[in-house]
C-alpha cells in the first residue's frame, strides 16, 4: 500500500527563501549546461575533404582508415577521380583540403592557381599492359595493341594514364588500334576485368591484387614512370589537420600502405 502524505502550506517566509534559491540556482543550471556544450563541442569531428586520382583508390582506402584509428577525431572523405577532373572541380570552387594528383603537370597547373602550397612528391608508379584474366586474345606485348581485330583501351589524353600511355607508345613506334578512352585509368580496368576489352594500359598497382586481370611488365625501352605529388589547400580553417594527413603519407606508416599496393617509393 502507497501511502501519499500531503505536505503543510509553506509559509511566506519559506516560499521566499525559496524563490531567492531558484534565482541563484537557475543561472548556474543554465551555465552548466553551456559548458556542458562546450565541452561537447571539443569532441567533434574535423572532416577534411581529400581529392586523390582514381589510381590511388585502394591505397588511400586503407590510408583514411589507418589515419582515422591513429586519429579518431578527423573524417577523411575521399573523392577519387582522374587527376584532370580534380583539377577542374577545384578550379569550378569545389572545396578541399588536400590534393593528391598521379602527375606533376596537373598539380602545378594547381599551383599556379594558388589554390594549394607547395606540393611533395610521395610515390611513385608505372605501366602494365592489363588483360582479362587468361589472356583469351593472347596478347604479350604492346605490339599487339596494333592488331585491329582487338578491341583496345586506353585512359583519355589528359588524363596521366592516357598521357603517360601515348609516352610509352611513342617510345616503342606502336600506333595502337584504339576503340576507347577512359575517362580515369579505374573505369578503363573494370572494362577490362569484364572482357569488354581485349587489352588496356593501367598502372601496375591496379594489377596488384585484382584476380579479373593479368598484367604484363612492359619492355626497359617503353617504360615510363608516374610521380604522384600531395599538396595542402592553402587558404582554409583545417590547415593543420591537412598537414597531418599528408605528414601521414610521406611517413613510414603511410609508405608501407602504398608499398603493399605496389607503388614505389618517391
Amino acid at each position: 500500500m502507497i501511502l501519499l502524505c500531503e505536505r503543510p502550506p509553506a509559509e511566506a517566509g519559506e516560499v521566499s527563501r525559496r524563490r531567492s534559491v531558484l534565482a541563484v540556482v537557475a543561472p548556474l543550471a543554465v551555465l552548466m549546461l553551456a559548458a556542458g556544450c562546450s565541452a561537447g563541442s571539443e569532441d567533434e569531428t574535423t572532416t577534411i575533404r581529400v581529392f586523390a586520382a582514381a589510381s590511388l583508390t585502394d591505397a588511400f582506402a586503407d590510408i583514411e582508415r589507418a589515419f582515422e584509428t591513429t586519429e579518431p577525431e578527423v573524417d577523411v572523405q575521399l573523392n577519387l577521380a582522374g587527376s584532370s577532373t580534380l583539377r577542374d572541380q577545384i578550379a569550378a570552387g569545389a572545396p578541399f583540403e588536400v590534393l593528391a594528383t598521379a602527375n606533376a603537370t596537373i598539380m602545378t597547373d594547381v599551383v599556379s592557381t594558388g589554390a594549394v602550397d607547395d606540393p611533395v612528391d610521395f610515390a611513385t608508379n608505372q605501366l602494365q599492359l592489363a588483360v582479362p584474366a587468361g589472356n583469351p586474345a593472347t596478347v604479350d606485348e604492346l605490339a599487339d595493341l596494333a592488331r585491329p581485330e582487338l578491341f583496345v583501351g586506353l585512359c583519355a589524353a589528359g588524363v596521366p594514364c592516357g598521357d603517360l600511355a601515348d609516352d610509352a607508345l611513342a617510345a616503342a613506334g606502336v600506333i595502337a588500334s584504339v576503340d576507347t578512352r577512359e575517362p580515369n585509368v579505374r573505369a578503363l580496368l573494370t572494362k577490362v576485368i569484364e572482357a569488354e576489352l581485349d587489352a588496356g594500359l593501367v598502372y601496375a598497382t591496379d594489377v596488384v591484387g585484382e584476380p579479373g586481370v593479368t598484367g604484363i611488365e612492359l619492355p626497359t625501352g617503353s617504360q615510363v614512370e608516374a610521380r604522384y605529388p600531395i599538396a595542402a589547400a592553402s587558404s582554409g580553417d583545417r590547415a593543420a589537420v591537412a598537414d597531418r594527413f599528408i605528414d601521414f603519407v610521406t611517413g613510414p606508416d603511410g609508405q608501407a600502405i602504398l608499398s603493399k599496393h605496389g607503388f614505389g617509393q618517391p
